[in-house]
Formats: C-alpha cells, structure tokens, sequence
C-alpha cells in the first residue's frame, strides 16, 4: 500500500495509497475535461493517477509526502461529500449518508489494522468517529483487501491519517499481487464456436465462475487473446488418455502472439505417453518451453523477482528462466505444471510482455 522513504521523524515520508472508486465516483474526481482532477494535483501537490479502461471499478493512486496525501485525501472526501449534498437537493431524503472510500491493502498488513481481538480497528473507530470495515475475503486475482472508511471527511481524513501510521509501523511480508479491475463484460468463446458476453464472470474475474455456465467454454477472452479455458484443458486431457491410438494434445494449447514463443508439444505428448487415467484423476505435469528475448526478460523478472515470483503464485506453475549463454540473444524459460497451470502461466508472461511492448510496463 505505502513504501517508506524515510522512516525517521514521524509521518515525515512518501506514501502511496490505493483507492478503488466506481465509475461514477472517478467521473467526480476528474471533472470536466479533467479540470477536477487537475486542481487536486495542482493544491495538494500529490501524484494522482487514475487506471485506465471501461471497468465497473478503477483503482486511484496516491503518491507524495504524507501532507500532500492528505490534502488530496481531503479534498477527495469533500468532493464527495459536495455530490451528496446535490444528490439530496433533488430527493425527499432527510438524513445526510456518510461520505465512504475504500482502501486497497496488502491482506498481510489487514491483522495488524484489526489489532489483537479487534482492538486497533476499535480504537480508530472511537477516536476518529469514522466506521471501518475490513473485508473478510481478499479482492479477485490479488493479495489485497478492500478497507471500507465511511464518515465525515474530516472524520475520514483522521481515520486515513492513522491507518497510515499503522501501515507504516507494519509493512507489508513477502510479494503483493495488486487488485487489477476487470472490464465489465468478457467475451467467452464456447467450444461450438459461439461468443457470448459473460458480465458474472468478469464482474468477479474469476476464471473459475465460469465453470458454472453450460455450455463448457473452452476459450475466454482476455484483452485480445483467447486463452485456453483451464477446466476444458483438463476435460481434454483426460478425454485424450481414455483414447486409443493416442492423440498429441499439444493442439489443445494455441501459442499466444507476441515474441517468439515456440510450444514444445511433442514433449508434452511424450510426457503423456504411457500414463493411463481416469475421468477423476487430476492431469499430470507437463512441461513447455518458451524463448524469449534477453531484453525483455527483465519485465517477466521484475525488480527483485516479484513479477515472476506473482505468475508463478497466480498460475501454480513451476517456471525456471535459464542463465544467459554467451552469444545468445535470447533466454530460455521451462514451465512445469498441469496443463491449465502452464496455459495460466503462459497467457501472464505474455501479458507482461504485450505491457513492456506497448509501453505500459510501469503499470
């Protein structure tokens, strides 16, 4: 959520703090030709940045010395509260609703906000007088949870002010895979060769949801790939072990576009070879390589390892990136895992690749 440039002297340090808005909240905050969002930069002196795309939900981040965190935050929970006040002169309602943001913290900083039995979080809540809800479930595809903060801005601000101290005190342990929004609807491809927009699935971006839906997809659409759908790699799988003559199934697993990413199904077929299954087992491993450029293995790493460290937490594949031959302008990189862990891990590599390319890397 935070990082610490200086840790001495109070709350004298740069902040970054993560806000996850609905569409109509973002459209407040940006104002007329972003005219809102403007000022806020300009008065607070804080970075302001908004995420892109056509999402139900976008994530707001700010970045600055802890005053300008502040002011924004400030100006923020009064903007908001500015809308309430409109909204109410065209209504019958008689009693003002609290102005409410939502935080996105690292779930591993989530115990010591709550405190032993419930006692730091009880402790903000009296003094500040603002309500704070911590949610029980981390947010899709993440190690993040949302904080719910409701009030009156200047018991918000308060409320921020010391869930920052706390943040500090307790920074985050090992690797945080951020929230990403997804877009409000995903195509999905079933295997008849029908698209169909499937907003459940992407309202909540989990895969696994659309197990639930019949037809079984054997695509879905992520931006502009179509990923093999993991439950219906594992379907072909066994259906391909119950066969005679055995079927190659490295057709299952169409290589992504992008950079020279050769699929070594042969070797999976081998791997395959032999090994007899029922309907109830669980795919074995199988292996697949991909060659990718010395110069973009760097964003598939990240600094310090947390971008592959995250692809191999996300998609449950072991991945091992070869040392760098000399002469060689390339790296080879070995996945290991069942099939729907390959083809996770193979569709997240490319995406890093596909944001270092387009140059959206530093997102």
């Amino acid at each position: 959520m935070m990082e610490s440039k200086v840790s001495e002297g109070g709350l004298n340090v740069t902040l970054t703090i993560r806000l996850l808005m609905h569409g109509k909240e973002v459209g407040s905050i940006i104002g007329k030709k972003g005219e809102t969002v403007k000022k806020m930069r300009e008065e607070s002196g804080a970075r302001i940045n908004i995420s892109e795309g056509n999402c139900p939900e976008r994530i707001v981040t700010i970045t600055g010395p802890t005053d300008a965190i502040f002011k924004a935050f400030a100006m923020i929970a009064y903007k908001f509260e500015e809308d309430i006040i409109n909204s109410m002169s065209n209504s019958t309602a008689t009693s003002k609703p609290p102005v409410t943001l939502r935080l996105v913290v690292p779930a591993s900083q989530c115990g010591s906000l709550i405190g032993k039995g419930g006692s730091k979080i009880k402790e903000i809540r009296e003094s500040t007088g603002a309500q704070v809800q911590v949610a029980g479930d981390m947010l899709p595809n993440s190690t993040e949870r949302a904080v719910t903060i409701s009030g009156t801005p200047d018991a918000i601000i308060q409320c921020v002010k010391q869930i920052c101290v706390v943040m500090l005190e307790s920074p985050p342990k090992g690797a945080t895979i951020p929230y990403r929004p997804k877009p409000a609807s995903t195509p999905v491809i079933f295997a008849g060769g029908q698209v169909r927009a499937d907003p459940l699935a992407a309202s909540t971006a989990n895969l696994s949801l659309l197990l639930q839906h019949q037809p079984l997809p054997a695509y879905t659409i992520q931006g502009q790939y179509a990923i093999p759908h993991p439950d219906q790699l594992t379907k072909l799988h066994q259906l391909a072990m119950q066969q005679t003559p055995f079927t190659p199934l490295g057709q299952t697993t169409p290589a992504f576009p992008g950079e020279k990413l050769p699929l070594h199904s042969s070797e999976e077929a081998q791997n395959l070879m032999g090994q007899s299954s029922g309907l109830d087992a669980s795919p074995p491993a199988s292996t697949h390589e991909l060659t990718i450029p010395n110069d973009l293995i760097g964003c598939i790493i990240g600094r310090q390892g947390t971008k592959i460290n995250e692809i191999r937490q996300m998609s449950g594949a072991q991945i091992k990136i070869a040392n760098a031959t000399e002469g060689s302008s390339e790296r080879q990189i070995t996945i290991t895992g069942t099939p729907a862990n390959i083809s996770l891990a193979q569709y997240l590599i490319n995406a890093r690749l596909t944001s270092e390319v387009t140059g959206m890397g530093a997102l």
